[in-house]
């Protein structure tokens, strides 16, 4: 049974891509270009990956416009947790991964166009969801890799990408409305109840920087707080963007 199209909320215009090809890729692409803006949303015909990325036009700095990522992560946890089994355990890694049941399942990418500076307005931002869906023949056989899985291995045979794709920019959305209003405290607050890492220790490679230490949440713009020895550092979410057009 062929896979109905998905239907988008006011705000969202989807446009849809060839299976082959990578949302987050094409979005980045037309939004450097001009051909897409704010709340285009780009996502692929492939119905064995959930492959989705939304635009954005921020109208503040980079360094909190990159508040949109945990936003995003925070999107995709509602958006599971509405339609997956009450079993289904939905945990996050910072800055952009996404576990199902302590395996990862799937990633979120970001990227701003044409600005590093935390505090210049990048013309253009891109949040990329790419999520493991059905088990596919190239796949290596569950089990092979512990530490990867597919939706359809943890109950969710039923599920289809246009159910996630439908949902997730719904929640996307509800969370941009709240931020908006509200500010970051509770996307903070949501993203720490799905945080996998609560208070262990772990090392953050990041660009330049390589950070160790005891994760003790986020601060005011989504980066990741890292305690040790009785000091507190910061693992700066802005060197987790792309930056396609600097």
């Amino acid at each position: 049974m062929q896979t109905p199209d998905p239907t988008f909320p006011p705000l969202l215009k989807g446009h849809d891509i060839p299976g082959t090809q990578s949302a987050y890729d094409v979005a980045c692409a037309r939004a450097s270009a001009g051909e897409l803006g704010a709340g285009d949303v780009v996502w692929s015909r492939h119905t064995s990956r959930v492959d989705i990325a939304i635009i954005l036009e921020p109208d503040v700095a980079l360094e909190s416009a990159a508040q949109m990522l945990p936003l995003s992560m925070v999107a995709i946890g509602d958006c599971l947790g509405a339609l997956t089994p009450p079993q289904v355990g939905l945990t996050f890694t910072w800055p952009g991964q996404i576990r199902v049941n302590g395996a990862y399942a799937g990633t979120m990418k970001a990227a701003a166009g044409g600005v590093r500076d935390p505090g210049a307005v990048p013309g253009w931002m891109v949040l990329g969801l790419w999520l493991r869906h059905r088990h596919e023949a190239s796949d290596p056989e569950p089990g092979e890799v512990p530490d990867r899985t597919w939706l359809s291995e943890e109950g969710c045979e039923k599920l289809t990408r246009t159910e996630v794709i439908e949902s997730y920019s719904r929640h996307f959305l509800t969370w941009l409305n709240s931020w908006t209003e509200d500010g970051f405290k509770s996307v903070h607050a949501s993203w720490w109840f799905r945080a996998h890492e609560k208070d262990e220790e772990v090392t953050v490679e990041l660009g330049e920087q390589t950070l160790t230490g005891m994760v003790q949440g986020l601060d005011d713009n989504g980066n990741l707080l890292l305690r040790r020895d009785g000091d507190t550092s910061a693992a700066l979410l802005i060197d987790y963007f792309e930056f396609p057009e600097s």
